[in-house]
C-alpha cells in the first residue's frame, strides 16, 4: 500500500472515530434532556417524598434533604444536595418551623432564586409542643394522616402552578392517594379506639397523632434535651402504674434511655419512625406498634 493510501486510510479511521464520539455524545445529551423534562422537586423529609411522587407520578424527580436515619434538628445539607437545589423548579417545605428549615432555608433559596418554594403545612392548625417548656409549637405535622391530606393538596397546587398543562394528571393522582390516606385514618382509628394507657416514647414527635387518635404521649426528652434521671424515674413509675410493657424510640436516637426504662419494668423497646419515605406503610407500622403498648 502506498504512503498516500495509508494516510487516506488513517484519516478515514479518525473520521469514523470522531463521528462515533459525536453520536455517543448526542445520545447521552438526549438522555439528559429526557431526564430534565421532569420537574426537579426538593423536599425536606422522607414522608414528603411519597407525597410528591404520589401526586407527581412520572413527571417529577424528587430529591430528599434529610435522610430517614438523620436528626432533622441537626442535619446539614451536603454539596451534592445543594447542587440539586440549584437546578430544581420546586422546593416543598414542611413549613412548620422544623429545625433544618429554620437553619438552612435562606441558604437554599439563595442557591436558586428562581425556585418556587411552597409551605406544605399551609392550612394546618399548629399545636403546642407538650414537651417544650418554652412554649414552642409542635413541628411534626406530617405524623397525622389527617394533616397529610392537607399537605398533599398543597403539593398538588404547587405542581399545577409549575406545570399547569398537566393539572388533570396531578388531580387524578392526588385523589387516588387521598383515598389511601382516608383508609389509613379509618384503620388507625379502629385499631387504637378506646386505648387508655399512655404511650411512653423518647422523642415528642407524635403530638398531632395523639390529638387525632385520643392518646396520651409522655416523652423522655423535654426541650430537645437528653432526659434527666428524674424524668426516667417518672416514666418508670408511670409504666408500673399502668402495667405498660412497651416503650418506643425513633431510629435516629440513642435507645439507651428507653432500654433503661424497659429493663426496669421487664418490658421491650420498639422502634417507630417519623421520617420514613414509605409513609402509608410506615404509619400502619406505627399504629400496630402503639396498639401493643
Amino acid at each position: 500500500m502506498s504512503q498516500i493510501n495509508k494516510k487516506k486510510l488513517t484519516v478515514a479511521i479518525i473520521i469514523v472515530i470522531i463521528c462515533g464520539l459525536i453520536l455517543a455524545y448526542l445520545a447521552v445529551d438526549r438522555t439528559n434532556s429526557t431526564n430534565n423534562d421532569k420537574i426537579g422537586v426538593i423536599v425536606t423529609i422522607g414522608p414528603e417524598v411519597e407525597f410528591v411522587k404520589a401526586v407527581g407520578g412520572d413527571k417529577v424527580d424528587v430529591t430528599l434533604m434529610v435522610p430517614p436515619t438523620a436528626d432533622v434538628h441537626t442535619y446539614e445539607p451536603l454539596p451534592g444536595q445543594l447542587s440539586k437545589v440549584s437546578n430544581a423548579q420546586l422546593y416543598v417545605q414542611v413549613g412548620s418551623s422544623i429545625e433544618f428549615e429554620n437553619n438552612y432555608m435562606d441558604k437554599l433559596k439563595a442557591a436558586n432564586p428562581n425556585m418556587l418554594v411552597i409551605n406544605a403545612s399551609k392550612g394546618i392548625q399548629l399545636i403546642p409542643n407538650t414537651a417544650d417548656e418554652d412554649g414552642h409549637l409542635d413541628p411534626h405535622v406530617w405524623m397525622s394522616p389527617r394533616n397529610a391530606r392537607i399537605m398533599v393538596n398543597n403539593i398538588y397546587e404547587s405542581l399545577v402552578q409549575v406545570d399547569p398543562a398537566n393539572k388533570d394528571y396531578y388531580g387524578e393522582n392526588r385523589d387516588q392517594y387521598l383515598l389511601k390516606l382516608e383508609e389509613l385514618d379509618k384503620n388507625t382509628t379502629k385499631l387504637l379506639e378506646g386505648k387508655t394507657k399512655p404511650i411512653l416514647i423518647f422523642h415528642p414527635a407524635f403530638g398531632y397523632y395523639a390529638r387525632d387518635y385520643n392518646l396520651t404521649m409522655i416523652s423522655a426528652m423535654v426541650n430537645d434535651e437528653e432526659p434527666s434521671p428524674q424524668r426516667i424515674a417518672m416514666m418508670v413509675d408511670v409504666a408500673r402504674q399502668y402495667n405498660i410493657t412497651m416503650v418506643y424510640v425513633e431510629p435516629q436516637f440513642n435507645p439507651k434511655y428507653m432500654q433503661s426504662i424497659a429493663s426496669q419494668i421487664g418490658g421491650q423497646v420498639l422502634q417507630v419512625s417519623v421520617l420514613d419515605e414509605n409513609y402509608l406503610e410506615n404509619m400502619k407500622k406505627v399504629a400496630e406498634a402503639f396498639s401493643k403498648s
